[in-house]
């Protein structure tokens, strides 16, 4: 094996560790994105019940008052 052979392969395994950090990279963005989407819906759904809540206890204050 000589001193090119050696270096080609060296340098092939850089670029398939380059290629996989970028890979991975690629993964967390999309997880990220879907991880946003999901604390979105919660931020959505938590307003929701919060609302709910207000006006149930609007009704109990209004069947006390009665």
């Amino acid at each position: 094996m000589g001193l090119e052979d050696i270096s080609i392969v060296i340098l092939s395994i850089i670029i398939g560790t380059l290629a996989a950090i970028v890979y991975s990279l690629r993964v967390l963005v999309l997880m990220e994105r879907r991880v946003a989407k999901i604390e979105k819906h919660i931020e959505v759904l938590a307003q929701r019940i919060l609302k709910e809540e207000q006006n149930i206890e609007k009704n109990i204050k209004k069947r006390k008052k009665k």
